[in-house]
Parts: C-alpha cells; structure tokens; sequence
C-alpha cells in the first residue's frame, strides 16, 4: 500500500490508521528482515534493492491468497454490471474494440464504456476500472498485468533510404527526417532505444508529425521519413518489402500492460476482463508471447 500511495500518509488514509501506525509497522518489518526496505524523504519515497525483492514476493504471496479464496467464493462467479476501459489510441480501434465485442458476447450482463486517449489517465479521478497502455512497466505504484509482449522498430521506405541513405548509429537519426507520434507514454521527439541490454536516447525531428500512427505508417510508405512502430503493425510491410528495417539492433519495449487500482480478487468482472484480453491479445498480437507478470 505504502508503495502504491507514494507515501506512508497516503497508505495510512487508505487503511484508515495513523501515519505513525503505518510508520511503526514498516519498522518492525525492516528489523524483522534485517534490511532497509525504503529510502525516505520529507517528500518522496522510493524502494531500496531488498525492498523492491520484498515488494515482489508480497505481490506474489498477495495473488496466491487471492487465487485460494477465489477458489472458494461463489460471489467472485458472478460477472455483471458496468465496467469502464480507457485504452492507448494506437491499440483500441485494432485489438481492443474488437475484444471487447467478443468479451461482451461471452458475457451479455457486462455493461461496457470503452475510450481512447492520447493522454495519460488517472483511474480513480477519470473513472476507469482499467487503462490499456503500451510501453515498459508501469510504474510501482500501479498495479498491473502484461497482457502481450511487443517491441517497437525503426523502419523505412527502399526509396528514402535510397535517397537520404542508411543511418549507421542513432545519433544519424538526428540528421534525418523521423515521422515522430505524438504519444501519450513517450515524450514527443524524444526516442530511447535499447540494444542488447544498453538504452540509448536521441531527439529526433522531422517536417511531419501526428497523434495517429495511422497516419504515421503511410507517410513511412509514402517515403517521407523514418518511423517507430510496433513491429506488429509494420510486419507485413518489412515482409513485402515495402519497408526496411533501419538500426536492426535497436528496439523499444512497448509491451500491452492492464493497469487497475483494485485487485482482481476483489471484483469478478475486472478478474474476467483481464484474463479475457490476456488470452485474446495472446492469439491476434501477431509478434507477441503472453505473460503473467504482475506489478
């Protein structure tokens, strides 16, 4: 809790105890495990290497309790009411919305509000039960599914590179003309790569930009600049021809994350929604391989 509030005041209000309760407790854990769990300040907290290890073991200890009780609740079979998803624009109109047609036919006393955005959410002050998002883990406060792996790719038309040329590193990309999206989970123009287990970063520019990666991948077609996309949507292009794959190397993690404020144990249609997007995704993400893992 202390970890997904960002601060023991906020863990605190969430359980309805003191600070100085949640205070106490975290210190007779840390003595209880000899270790340092938390690095504080008067403002800001963050997890310390054992405290990060400990943070993943009572995540795991957490969902085994909730998939032994669930074994035993007849109230967690029940799926109806309304559920409210917000996705990333460049998943929802593909993957999503279709899965959502399926989710509803499999159960009809679902009442579903779907919505896309170019924006980061908030679930509780938007009112979602669930965010769709792309990219590396969500950060630690949330808790969150992978639903699919996938990566991102540099790419680009035979006939741009037959005329600007091949860049041979990525600091070349900021002499080309890069067709930048603008997403809600990268900042704009800015594009961090990683080769093996190396990240590197580089501000690119180009004369064209949209928040439609639509838009995005017919202009790589048309031949007006290099692109990141998933490799998903540029596959059949790479495979034709159509385009090419600069700096093979490099990729960016931009796996589909489930991200909700409540347990799944806690709310049979969230449970449901999640295990049916995981295994749908893990069919029709054509580069991905579904996971478990869990933040």
């Amino acid at each position: 809790m202390v970890v997904r509030k960002g601060s023991l005041s906020g863990a605190a209000r969430e359980i309805g105890v003191s600070p100085a309760y949640v205070t106490k407790r975290l210190q007779i854990l840390e003595a209880t495990l000899k270790t340092k769990l938390l690095h504080r300040t008067t403002r800001h907290i963050a997890l310390t290497t054992d405290g990060e290890r400990t943070y993943q073991w009572a995540l795991d200890v957490l969902g085994k309790t909730d998939s032994f009780i669930e074994e035993f609740s007849d109230a967690g079979h029940t799926v109806r009411g309304s559920l409210n998803i917000a996705c990333a624009f460049g998943l929802g109109p593909i993957f999503i919305a279709p899965a959502i047609s399926a989710l509803v036919t499999k159960y009809p006393k679902l009442d579903v509000r779907f919505e896309v955005f170019d924006r980061p959410i908030d679930l509780v002050a938007d009112g979602f039960d669930i965010d769709l998002v792309q990219g590396e883990a969500p950060p630690m406060q949330h808790i969150a599914k992978r639903l699919a792996s996938n990566i991102r790719v540099l790419c680009a038309s035979p006939t741009y590179i037959e005329k600007f040329g091949m860049p041979q590193s990525l600091a070349d990309l900021a002499r080309h003309n890069c067709l930048v999206i603008r997403s809600r989970d990268h900042p704009f123009g800015v594009w961090t790569l990683k080769q093996g287990s190396c990240y590197e970063t580089v501000k690119v520019r180009g004369m064209m930009s949209s928040n439609n990666g639509e838009a995005i991948f017919q202009w790589g077609l048309d031949g007006f600049g290099i692109l990141l996309r998933s490799l998903w949507k540029v596959k059949d292009a790479l495979d034709s021809g159509a385009l090419v794959r600069v700096l093979p190397d490099f990729e960016q993690e931009a796996h589909v994350w489930a991200v909700y404020s409540t347990r799944l144990s806690t709310s049979a249609k969230l449970r449901v929604c999640v295990e049916f997007l995981a295994e749908y995704l893990s069919t029709r993400v054509p580069v991905s391989a579904t996971h478990t893992d869990s933040v």
